[in-house]
């Protein structure tokens, strides 16, 4: 999944943009309205976490922008405005979901996530499935033949972008983009270390082959 976090309090981006990612999800950071709209002309997100009140651009002409546009991320507005009043104005303008500061960070992630499956259900199966490996995009689960698989966030995305290739090849460069933060430098070895741990979680017969030149695929 991939998230565009707009916040203006530079703070409180950085800590939710680290929790998010954390939780195996691509995210990009802007603290104002104008550079948020620049994001999405350049990239396809699957959610944005959008505050209202924002410099340069008001969080409300970001989210009337969007939808006008056709833009097709779901919408979040995360702002300190409240009420009921708030919310239904919020929605009004075509947020597609509405939180409000405090706000518990479990319930956060569980909406983000309903977000994203509602955005790709078309595209996507709740459950892929391919050489007897499956995952529940839904609970988030992995199993093979029915043995269930202990996988980390980073490693459960990996192996849910290798399904949903279909046997396609993925290439290191696309795993890096989707999962991992944007400024990670590409020789890192990230993803070459985390396709290592899954292919040793799946075990025998081995499934995940390397393509040279062109990839990963399942």
């Amino acid at each position: 999944m991939r998230v565009l976090i707009v916040e203006d309090e530079e703070e409180l981006a950085d800590v939710l943009a680290e929790g998010l990612r954390g939780e195996g999800m691509r995210c990009d950071i802007a603290h104002d309205g104008a550079r948020a709209l620049e994001l999405c002309a350049e990239h396809d997100y699957d959610v944005i976490v959008l505050d209202r009140d924002l410099p340069v651009v008001h969080g409300d002409i970001v989210c009337r922008t969007l939808n006008t546009t056709g833009y097709g991320a779901g919408i979040l507005m995360l702002t300190a405005a409240g009420t009921l009043a708030d919310l239904v104005d919020g929605l009004g303008l075509g947020a597609d979901d509405y939180l409000a500061k405090p706000y518990s960070y479990i319930e956060l992630v569980a909406r983000l996530r309903a977000l994203s499956r509602r955005a790709t259900s078309a595209a996507l199966p709740t459950v892929l499935t391919r050489h007897g490996v499956s995952v529940d995009t839904v609970r988030r689960q992995a199993e093979r033949d029915g043995r269930p698989l202990r996988l980390t966030p980073r490693e459960l995305g990996v192996l849910e972008i290798l399904l949903a290739a279909d046997g396609a090849p993925v290439s290191a460069g696309e795993l890096l983009e989707r999962l991992w933060d944007p400024h990670l430098n590409p020789a890192s070895g990230a993803v070459k270390v985390t396709v290592h741990q899954l292919r040793r979680k799946l075990g025998e017969p081995p499934l995940i082959t390397t393509d040279p030149g062109f990839g990963y695929r399942l």
